[in-house]
């Protein structure tokens, strides 16, 4: 059963780049998509398989702590479910609250939970588990690079249709005419922040793989997620790759020269810079910075447009000639003839946090200076903070405003912050902290013990704490299951890594 265990656990960990695909995630059923549905089955199954071996429960019968985190899981999903369900705001439909959402919510955040768990008695063995991460690689990275090479990848920046790029990377060294989202590439797959995490977070295990095995596979696998990292556009993605290449440099320098635990290798290091300086040199023609440069430029050209200044005056002659219940109307059709002119998102302001509800606020927004209009984490974060503050239950900072309402209102792209508003600060502490929980476990035995300091660890504590961190710098990590439950997997495979370490039952190097 063990066996069968390890193996269910290789392949439904294996195959979750391919429920990323785009087109599965388009339409949902049931509201639910078919991947995460697919998902919360897999992990059923892992359930069952884990518990079928006797070990397993006894073990977690004197686990008195898991059980105990349980039953306090429980009682916060009970008394989250009572305090969102009152709910007062400007919206008359309470931002299209669903009680079954939530609670499919609450069930998916347990879902990486689990796995962590079941992987870290798994017995996992170390050469499936690399396995395991080099397939993932290349499922992502080849498809992401080929499919741009031959023009058929969808571009990165859209997410509500299957738009393809107009040109492939050759053309960014040639061509300046394109917009940064027409050249930024992210295959056949749906979420193009969460990919960039994914590869972000892999990349120290990819790049550990690649020192234990030095060969061709490895090098081309290493070589192409570079690539890919690059050609997805995003910040994450390219800045993610920099940082990873050097900091794995400074890790593998301090632990076979300093630490003296990892044979130096002369050609592992020399393939690492080239692959370094390769990605230095083609970062500066990326899409990523062509984005920053593009967006205040339009927000100057659409202010010149629609003749800015005329308009605020206009405005404000509206607002004086009109009071009360006349002005609101005035502002709201003002709003909507005009909001492109202030470069306000139209999808936050005509569809999330419609202006029809609350037009005072967009009033407040338009009058602020062109960056902080186009600063949307903040309007986002803005956006959640009135809306919390408006609610007046003075549980939501415990027990948040619920998952639906934050998703429709203004999906934040930070996490741990989106989920405070989500969850409250209980929520978060209870199904989010403890990434961050486990990751600081290891960091600890990793500085005071020495059994535990291996190249390898090192690796693991190093592929969680880059997701971790572009979880809460761009977001769309947390709610993604194609990229918690990888992360579950490797947390789970480095606890048991940390517990193999401690007691000396294998060597982990």
């Amino acid at each position: 059963m063990k066996k069968r265990l390890q193996t269910f656990l290789f392949w439904f960990i294996l195959i979750q780049p391919f429920l990323d695909i785009y087109w599965l995630s388009r339409p949902p059923l049931l509201k639910f998509s078919i991947p995460t549905i697919l998902r919360v089955l897999g992990v059923f199954i892992a359930i069952i398989l884990f518990f079928s071996i006797k070990n397993n429960w006894q073990r977690f019968r004197k686990q008195w702590w898991i059980i105990a985190y349980i039953g306090v899981l429980i009682l916060y999903s009970i008394c989250h479910l009572i305090s969102v369900k009152n709910f007062t705001g400007v919206d008359a439909t309470g931002f299209h609250y669903s009680a079954k959402v939530e609670i499919f919510y609450l069930v998916r955040a347990c879902l990486p939970l689990i796995v962590i768990y079941i992987t870290s008695y798994s017995e996992f063995q170390a050469k499936y588990f690399f396995q395991v991460i080099q397939g993932i690689s290349g499922i992502y990275s080849l498809t992401i690079v080929i499919s741009n090479l031959f023009l058929f990848s969808l571009t990165s920046y859209h997410t509500t249709e299957a738009k393809r790029i107009s040109a492939n990377i050759f053309s960014w060294f040639t061509q300046t005419n394109y917009p940064f989202n027409a050249l930024a590439s992210k295959g056949i797959f749906f979420q193009a922040n969460t990919l960039s995490a994914i590869l972000f977070m892999i990349m120290p295990i990819m790049l550990y793989i690649l020192y234990k095995e030095f060969n061709v596979l490895n090098i081309v696998l290493v070589s192409s997620q570079a690539l890919a990292m690059l050609m997805l556009g995003t910040k994450v993605g390219n800045f993610g790759l920099i940082i990873s290449l050097v900091v794995f440099v400074l890790v593998f320098l301090i632990h076979s020269l300093i630490l003296k635990n990892t044979r130096f290798s002369a050609k592992f290091l020399i393939t690492l810079i080239c692959i370094l300086t390769a990605s230095a040199a083609i970062f500066p023609y990326s899409p990523t910075l062509r984005r920053s440069s593009l967006e205040s430029g339009v927000a100057q050209k659409r202010s010149n447009l629609g003749d800015k200044k005329r308009l605020d005056q206009e405005l404000n002659a509206g607002l004086e000639r009109y009071k009360g219940k006349k002005q609101e109307e005035y502002l709201k059709e003002f709003i909507k003839k005009n909001y492109w002119v202030y470069s306000l998102k139209h999808d936050l302001v005509l569809e999330h946090y419609t202006y029809q509800h609350d037009p005072y606020y967009w009033l407040e927004v338009m009058k602020k200076p062109a960056n902080e209009r186009l600063n949307y984490r903040y309007l986002e974060k803005d956006i959640l903070s009135r809306v919390m503050k408006n609610d007046k239950n003075k549980l939501n900072k415990l027990f948040g405003i619920s998952f639906s309402r934050e998703n429709n209102i203004a999906p934040l792209e930070r996490d741990f912050l989106a989920q405070y508003y989500s969850m409250g600060i209980l929520g978060v502490i209870l199904l989010d902290v403890i990434y961050l929980f486990v990751l600081g476990y290891g960091i600890f035995y990793w500085l005071f013990n020495k059994k535990v300091r291996s190249f390898l660890n090192s690796s693991l504590l190093l592929s969680v704490g880059f997701i971790l961190f572009a979880a809460f710098y761009a977001g769309n990590v947390l709610e993604y299951l194609s990229a918690t439950l990888v992360m579950a997997f490797i947390l789970g495979f480095l606890l048991q890594n940390i517990r193999y370490s401690r007691y000396a039952e294998i060597s982990s190097k």
